[in-house]
């Protein structure tokens, strides 16, 4: 049986209002899973320079994505930005 408790690999970013500078609206932002952090109302995002924040959970809502969708963003993830 799949757990549903687990923490989503990705959500969208829905509210920014104390940190506009750091989160995008409507961005997905991949997740790590930590359950302390859950358990105070947290969530942790990896941003796009690659560190890991804590913000208020409910700043993000948690979305599910068919496996090769989730696939094709983690590979992108891992490939380096293009410069302009």
């Amino acid at each position: 049986m799949k757990n549903t408790k687990s923490t989503p690999r990705f959500a969208v970013c829905i509210d920014n209002s104390e940190y506009p500078a750091s989160l995008e609206l409507h961005k997905i932002y991949r997740v790590i899973s930590d359950a302390e952090a859950q358990a105070d109302g947290d969530i942790r995002i990896i941003d796009e320079s690659g560190e890991d924040y804590l913000l208020p959970a409910d700043y993000f809502i948690p979305i599910d994505l068919p496996q090769t969708t989730a696939q094709a963003l983690n590979k992108s993830f891992a490939q380096p930005a293009a410069s302009a």
